[in-house]
């Protein structure tokens, strides 16, 4: 099988199949994308978007547009956890500015996120998208996989195949892909059907910005004060409760009575859904490989389903480019499972905790309500909570310094990126200076090597000293309390920074092996 049409194709053309095509466009491949769905789904699934994600778009000059579909930091906007009286427990307020440059949380509507990324994507010169199409099968080869495609709108027509070096599944909980490979799914233990009802506020309603998990030992709720002028409640059903009996409209009324009085919104979305914890056994199969949904499954309690499927395509696009540019050998790509897979486990593994969490404050305040001795809180839910304590985890493995990965230090996590101001007077955010590759970040000089230099240019590093620069919000990463000079990754991960037995020189040396550069012909 030789000689590709195109670059990659993607199955699934969802806000995580839509953000892949953009960022693969931009890096210049040749991309495909194929999806069943004329348009885009009407009503909301996700509404949470993290200021990492706008960062992303960021580097493609896009942060500007998608920012202003996100929802601003609201009058008392902040996330925690509250008793059955709805009475504040502990939690954090939300913030307009956080370390990425960007707001952290930020509230959308997806219908409308997604139809400005589908549409991005759809007329990026770079991509040729089958709207309206059915990946059928597809078989892989040595160097290219080749993908049936049928015509759902006129299934009368021959089905007709599509050639790409690489396939990316973006094709949700389902994946049809996923199981034609017999990928084994890993059940993370959490499993429990949820009532999910989105309305449309109007003038008088009395609900809150509030995003608050409700501990009530006679229904767990979750209430979202989602992207004006929606809002959002998640209703665990009881044991002996039925789909059928929840989905009434007079039963849904009486679950937001408490809220706010009837004739103040309107129902938009009304469904039960089973909130699922698992992960793909594995990202890759040959040339083909798994994002999204179709790599990973997680109770909302975290805003993280849509994020972390973005967090894959984000970490898989810079890849990809240097193996299709032949910059990099295909090993490369192994490390994107190898990334990807234990950081959206742990987050995961984190909602998990907080549906844990929530269920043990009901159990302590049931306790209450019958002179019991409530119940100890085991360790491992004591930091679950918003606020308390528990940060996003790094990347633990891949390519990085892997000698400087630890839960406090710097390698792993996303680069701080503060507003700063040139000593020409010229303000911006950092990244505007890093451009959208690799970059050495500095403090003093750098004293770079014959070998470091032709790295440094083959893979088109920046060079920036911070000395140069004031900070005007936000303030510079952490790495340089300690350390002279840092290494960034294209998706703005630390890949390591120099100590008192590592130079720049051996960051460079270990990050071309990592990388696994091709020889220049």
């Amino acid at each position: 099988m030789t000689n590709p049409q195109y670059d990659v194709a993607i199955i699934g053309l969802g806000p995580v199949g839509a953000t892949a095509a953009i960022l693969f466009a931009e890096a210049g491949l040749n991309v495909v994308v194929i999806e069943r769905d004329m348009e885009v789904y009407k009503l909301p699934r996700a509404v949470n978007l993290d200021g990492e994600i706008v960062r992303a778009f960021q580097s493609i000059g896009r942060a500007d547009e998608v920012d202003a579909l996100l929802q601003t930091v609201r009058p008392g906007d902040r996330g925690g956890f509250a008793n059955s009286k709805r009475e504040w427990m502990f939690g954090t307020n939300f913030k307009d500015f956080g370390s990425n440059g960007w707001q952290p949380n930020n509230m959308f509507d997806q219908p409308e996120l997604e139809s400005y990324l589908r549409k991005n994507a759809e007329e990026h010169p770079n991509v040729t998208a089958f709207i309206g199409m059915e990946a059928c099968s597809f078989q892989d080869g040595t160097t290219a996989v080749d993908i049936l495609v049928k015509n759902m709108q006129q299934p009368q027509e021959d089905h007709f195949r599509v050639r790409a070096r690489y396939l990316l599944a973006c094709d949700g909980a389902a994946s049809p892909t996923r199981k034609a490979l017999g990928i084994e799914w890993h059940d993370l233990g959490y499993d429990h059907e949820w009532l999910v009802v989105d309305v449309t506020t109007f003038p008088g309603h009395t609900l809150t910005n509030d995003t608050v998990q409700v501990c009530d030992p006679d229904r767990i709720s979750t209430y979202v004060a989602t992207k004006d002028p929606y809002r959002r409640w998640e209703f665990k059903l009881l044991p002996h409760e039925t789909r059928e009996e929840m989905l009434d409209p007079e039963r849904i009324k009486t679950l937001v009575d408490p809220w706010t009085p009837r004739g103040t919104y309107e129902i938009r979305r009304a469904a039960v859904y089973q909130f699922h914890a698992a992960t793909a056994g594995k990202w890759r199969a040959g040339n083909v490989f798994l994002a999204g949904d179709a790599a990973h499954q997680t109770p909302p309690f975290l805003g993280q389903g849509m994020n972390a499927g973005m967090r894959d395509v984000i970490n898989f696009a810079w890849k990809l480019a240097l193996v299709c540019q032949g910059v990099a050998e295909d090993k490369l790509l192994d490390s994107y499972g190898t990334e990807r897979t234990a950081h959206a486990t742990d987050l995961v593994e984190w909602a998990v905790a907080i549906g844990h969490l929530m269920e043990h404050q009901a159990a302590i305040e049931l306790a209450q309500r019958q002179g019991k001795a409530p119940p100890k809180t085991p360790a491992s839910l004591k930091s679950s909570g918003y606020g308390q304590g528990r940060e996003s985890p790094p990347i633990r493995a891949g390519v990085l310094q892997l000698d400087q990965i630890s839960d406090k230090g710097s390698t792993g996590y996303l680069f701080s990126q503060p507003i700063v101001t040139t000593r020409e007077g010229h303000t911006c955010k950092l990244d505007a200076l890093l451009g959208s590759g690799f970059a050495l970040v500095y403090r003093g000089d750098l004293s770079l090597n014959e070998h470091s230099v032709e790295i440094v240019s083959r893979l088109n590093i920046k060079r920036l000293n911070i000395e140069k620069l004031n900070e005007q919000r936000g303030h510079f990463d952490n790495v340089f309390r300690t350390s002279r000079c840092a290494l960034i990754r294209p998706d703005r991960i630390v890949y390591g920074h120099t100590t008192d037995t590592v130079d720049e020189n051996m960051l460079l040396a270990n990050l071309e092996k990592q990388l696994a550069l091709l020889p220049l012909t």
